[in-house]
């Protein structure tokens, strides 16, 4: 096939699609078995998207009279689909470094929570931050998740609680989906945390009546583009008739449910989330055998998050049960101030290691199943033909080593690709080549 195109990874030892005939998520089953070539290529147009794969010598015949920006030699090496951060808190000010501290010495997170630490310590210094100091610490939050094999993350609002500072954190993260080489799903989640001072119920009001109104005149002006909704559906926190009246409002006006929910409490999230038609569910530390059935019936991924339980030393999410039960199950990292975790291929390992799931289950809750959490896995998520090219070349002979090696990845990785676009490469491979 002649012709100009972006990149060519050229004979690599093992070519991860993870799926192969436009699945838009995994089950246990279709998990269990990803799909890999051997000895394979694929080209990436200039468009960003992926034009060919397949066994090497078949994709060099087809392309022999083409050319291309970039080639890189894939020999002995393992290519996966980039990876997919299906929850986190990355805009924000003020380190909480001392409450990992107080968490050590056995203070819960309600405990802290209530003592005026956690959420709120972090809304104070974010609303005194500017917008220029938050988008500088953001965009090297990402670069850090980037390097880390992230190609696609959901980036959340929630340490504003007041309109001003919600449309400043937004604002923040729209800069970046449109200055940076790295796939965003932005959430508004104004309904982190109870404002001091306000009932749960009061708070709600104001989120109906004020920010959402204002969030879709925005939307509607081009100015800033949300696309999921977000609710810390908790005891002390916002109930389940609050978090139900919230989360219409937001799918009114055409946002995702995308929301938290049975993390320190058993709440009937998963059932209200399924009732409302959500994309995804978080946390589920304490989600009821009602609610795993809903959830499943409803095709509700469930975005499960091991740093988050290996932190706060909550009891694991059931995900061998929600995998049984006919789940679609997702990871995400849950970075923020309390989980301070830029690393997919270390939350996959803690998937494997404290939730009991098989590597294959892990990338493909990584991937695919991480993009149809943010309703994106039509474009991301796994290397097929039509595709966006956000790929990763790891420096080893079996793609499993990027979860085998529980901190690693740093030396693992040696490309990061978004778009066809190499945006990170590994110093041992040279100098990055311009375009």
């Amino acid at each position: 096939m002649a012709g100009r195109h972006r990149l060519l990874l050229d004979n690599a030892r093992q070519l991860v699609l993870v799926c192969g005939r436009g699945e838009e998520y995994l089950l246990r089953e279709g998990a269990g078995s990803l799909a890999v070539l051997r000895d394979a290529s694929l080209v990436v147009g200039l468009d960003g998207c992926i034009k060919a794969v397949g066994q090497a010598d078949v994709i060099r015949n087809q392309f022999s009279g083409a050319t291309f920006e970039r080639i890189i030699d894939c020999s002995g090496k393992c290519v996966l689909p980039g990876l997919v951060d299906a929850h986190t808190h990355p805009v924000w000010a003020g380190d909480r470094v001392h409450e990992f501290a107080m968490k050590l010495a056995g203070a819960s997170y309600m405990e802290i929570h209530q003592a005026g630490g956690g959420i709120h310590f972090t809304v104070e210094h974010t609303r005194k931050a500017t917008e220029e100091e938050l988008f500088n610490t953001f965009k090297h939050r990402l670069e850090r998740m980037r390097r880390a094999g992230s190609t696609l993350v959901e980036c959340k609002s929630g340490y504003g609680l007041n309109l001003e500072t919600e449309l400043k954190m937004l604002r923040v993260i729209e800069r970046a989906k449109q200055s940076m080489d790295i796939g965003i799903s932005s959430t508004y989640c104004g309904a982190h945390s109870v404002p001091k001072g306000k009932t749960a119920t009061e708070a709600a009001d104001d989120i109906i009546n004020n920010h959402l109104p204002k969030l879709k005149e925005i939307k509607l002006s081009g100015e800033i583009h949300v696309n999921n909704i977000d609710v810390f559906c908790e005891k002390g926190v916002f109930d389940l008739d609050s978090t139900r009246r919230i989360l219409q409002a937001g799918k009114d006006i055409g946002l995702q449910i995308n929301f938290h929910g049975d993390e320190l409490h058993p709440m009937k999230s998963a059932e209200l989330g399924a009732e409302l038609g959500a994309q995804a569910i978080s946390h589920l530390e304490e989600v009821s055998d009602e609610g795993i059935r809903a959830m499943a019936r409803a095709k509700c991924a469930a975005v499960l998050l091991p740093t988050t339980a290996y932190m706060l030393r909550l009891k694991q999410p059931q995900a061998r049960k929600m995998l049984e039960e006919g789940v679609i199950v997702a990871l995400g990292s849950d970075f923020n101030p309390n989980a301070y975790c830029f690393s997919m291929p270390m939350v996959m390992h803690l998937a494997c290691v404290n939730m009991k799931m098989s590597m294959n289950e892990a990338l493909a809750a990584a991937t695919i199943n991480a993009a149809y959490a943010l309703g994106k896995s039509d474009m991301h998520g796994s290397i097929e033909t039509g595709k966006q090219g956000d790929l990763l070349i790891i420096n080893s002979s079996r793609w499993e080593h990027l979860i085998y090696q529980f901190g690693g990845h740093e030396a693992l990785i040696d490309y990061v690709i978004v778009k066809g676009k190499v945006i990170y490469q590994n110093e041992r491979c040279g100098t990055m080549s311009s375009y």
